[in-house]
């Protein structure tokens, strides 16, 4: 997704730490099934997908250990916040995350849920392997690198 499609979607959850932990190799847009309470509470803008992940079950795709709170509207019609939620996504897409997980040794993470122009919750997951710290190093290197060159170019000019 590119910074033009981004202001029409409107971000839910975001999982700041996953481009960071580890290196994304590809990313797949899925719908994620939830009840009337999940949604409500998405709208909030509440949700953490910080410690979740993808697991492959039974040729299906579950979201595991994402927390959607409460909707405190709800009373007893209330939603579990951290139950597994079925992902949705196309019998090709699941076969190359079977393959991505089960031969590569890779992990299937979230790194945001938003709501699309339809209104819709999606996940966009990724299949993604983890960096070792040498890697992370590099990584917050490059990125204090870049900022210190952005500094000096306001500071000339």
């Amino acid at each position: 997704m590119n910074a033009h499609n981004e202001a029409r979607y409107k971000i839910a959850a975001d999982n700041r730490k996953a481009r960071f932990n580890f290196e994304i190799l590809d990313t797949y847009e899925a719908g994620i099934v939830l009840s009337g309470t999940e949604v409500k509470s998405l709208r909030g803008g509440k949700a953490t997908i910080g410690d979740s992940y993808a697991e492959i079950d039974n040729g299906e795709v579950f979201l595991v250990n994402a927390y959607i709170p409460e909707y405190l509207q709800a009373n007893r019609f209330n939603h579990q916040p951290k139950r597994p939620r079925k992902l949705l996504l196309q019998k090709k897409q699941m076969a190359k995350l079977a393959n991505g997980v089960e031969r590569e040794g890779m992990t299937i993470v979230p790194l945001k849920i938003y709501f699309n122009e339809k209104g819709r919750a999606k996940v966009e997951i990724a299949l993604a392997k983890g960096k070792k710290l040498h890697d992370k190093r590099e990584t917050e290197k490059a990125r204090d690198w870049k900022r210190e060159q952005g500094r000096l170019l306001r500071d000339r000019g």
